[in-house]
């Protein structure tokens, strides 16, 4: 299991909420865009516990957007130490994270979470997990930087980061095609 207090995660981008409206969720991490309207589809969820986070899904400065932060990425472990003390049940607890695409912010936002919650865990295992939950998966690089740093793993993160976007340009081609019509050309050179 990924993260120990919860018995199902999910990642996914905004169209794919009102799918996940049955699917009794309890914790929901939103991270959107600023000036984005709140998103109807949570008023089919049943009663849940709900974050939402804003800032653009960029790696480098731009104008008029932005930057993720170290202090968001703080707030979501913020929120991993909130979910380990709130004696939870296993059995009913569900998390979502999503972002506008569900590949990039979401991904980040729940690598960071599975590396606090597991400690030990290597690297790569903890990327091949995240895969599992979303195949698709492309985590923000500047986010993974920063939870490297706060959680002491001492750019072991990063490095996996770059296997893993390395797995994604071999699996999952089209993402990587994406990425570098979208400016992010320095993630696709991390692949390994």
């Amino acid at each position: 299991m990924a993260i120990p207090h919860f018995s199902l995660l999910t990642i996914c981008g905004i169209d794919e909420l009102p799918e996940h409206g049955p699917r009794r969720v309890t914790h929901v991490l939103s991270i959107v865009d600023p000036g984005l309207p709140d998103l109807e589809a949570f008023g089919s969820y049943d009663p849940h516990h709900r974050t939402i986070m804003h800032f653009h899904d960029i790696i480098d400065p731009q104008p008029g957007q932005i930057m993720p932060q170290q202090k968001d990425v703080e707030k979501i472990l913020d929120l991993g130490s909130d979910f380990a003390g709130s004696g939870l049940s296993v059995a009913e607890a569900h998390l979502l994270v999503h972002c506008h695409m569900g590949i990039s912010r979401s991904t980040a936002a729940m690598l960071s979470l599975m590396a606090q919650a597991d400690p030990d865990a290597p690297e790569d295992l903890l990327f091949e997990r995240l895969r599992a939950i979303r195949p698709r998966a492309w985590p923000n690089s500047v986010m993974i930087g920063y939870a490297d740093h706060l959680l002491g793993r001492n750019g072991r993160l990063t490095a996996a980061l770059g296997r893993h976007y390395g797995h994604q340009k071999r699996h999952q081609e089209y993402i990587s095609n994406w990425m570098v019509e979208l400016g992010r050309i320095r993630e696709v050179a991390m692949a390994a």
